[in-house]
């Protein structure tokens, strides 16, 4: 019976954890979890701030994981502004929890929408695309193993964008919309958030 309780303690500390809240400053109703949010406006009227207390997450600034995104790890969020990558709005309306990996990390990038042109082949962080591989866009992925960000600057600067595993056509596809934002860098997420 100890052998279980200790077992089911130590995975309730491992398992990631956030907690929305409507107003600023962790005020009004709340809620809470430990997996992906398509909609939290099903949940919420809005959210205004949040608190990690395990684990690391994406939020997004609209529904189904699309526009500006934040990682966040475990910490307070008192309100958007404390979130750098979100634009004017001033609310989070979906989130993503990140899983921690252990492994290798393999992502192909491709020049252009649908897998075409130039293709390179990344295992590691790449801090200036254009430096690295002369190449001045990347409008298409695959991610084979891993979680990685992408960031519209080099040096990993400007907003970012989550990818898991799986084929990304195009930027739409990225979650950025028919807009979509130049890339400059990319990251794997690694750390123990």
């Amino acid at each position: 019976m100890l052998a279980g309780l200790l077992l089911w303690s130590r995975s309730v500390v491992l398992m990631s954890w956030i907690i929305f809240y409507e107003d600023r400053n962790f005020q009004g109703r709340s809620y809470e979890t430990s997996s992906d949010c398509a909609e939290l406006t099903s949940y919420l009227s809005r959210c205004s701030s949040c608190r990690v207390e395990s684990g690391c997450f994406m939020v997004y600034e609209r529904s189904n994981y699309m526009g500006h995104q934040m990682l966040v790890r475990r910490g307070e969020y008192p309100d958007t502004q404390c979130l750098t990558g979100m634009s004017m709005s001033d609310c989070i309306r979906s989130c993503r929890m990140i899983p921690m990996h252990r492994g290798p990390f393999r992502m192909k990038i491709y020049e252009r929408e649908n897998f075409g042109g130039q293709m390179y082949e990344l295992m590691d962080d790449c801090d200036s695309i254009m430096d690295c591989y002369r190449m001045s866009n990347c409008q298409s992925a695959h991610v084979m193993d891993g979680h990685w960000l992408m960031y519209e600057q080099p040096h990993y600067k400007g907003r970012m964008m989550y990818l898991r595993p799986g084929e990304y056509r195009s930027m739409r596809d990225m979650g950025m919309g028919p807009m979509g934002m130049r890339i400059g860098s990319i990251r794997r997420i690694m750390e123990p958030c």
